[in-house]
């Protein structure tokens, strides 16, 4: 089952200038800031609340946030469900006719297993699964 919203991510062009803005709009500096190598990203996440933000810039043409950037520009690129049990609940959603992107999870950012669904099967929006590696 879905927990919370874990976070929402944001597909940026320059970290350094996004991370500014963002500093500006939620009054601190991001919490956590690191290159996901897999995915060919830099992240850096905010708190908002209980809130989070992940900013993502794409290192080179060609990967996820690139294209999507080329394609729709800057903007919210996915939003990631809490679960604590990735595996089960990528089985349940492929059973409900969900499409999968990947068949495995995969380490992500923030500690993070990940996997995400594609837009195609979910209206256009793309989800993220997210559990925390124990």
């Amino acid at each position: 089952m879905f927990g919370k919203i874990e976070h929402i991510g944001i597909a940026v062009r320059d970290m350094g200038t996004a991370n500014s803005l963002y500093e500006r709009l939620l009054g601190r500096p991001p919490y956590k800031q690191e290159t996901v190598e897999s995915e060919g990203v830099i992240t850096s996440f905010f708190l908002a609340g209980d809130n989070k933000i992940e900013l993502l810039q794409g290192i080179h043409e060609g990967n996820a946030i690139s294209s999507f950037i080329e394609k729709k520009g800057e903007g919210v690129h996915h939003i990631a469900f809490e679960v604590e049990d990735i595996l089960s609940e990528m089985d349940r959603l492929k059973k409900e006719g969900f499409v999968l992107i990947n068949d495995q999870p995969k380490k992500g950012a923030d500690n993070k297993l990940i996997c995400f669904l594609h837009p195609k099967s979910t209206h256009g929006v793309l989800i993220e699964l997210c559990q925390e590696i124990r």
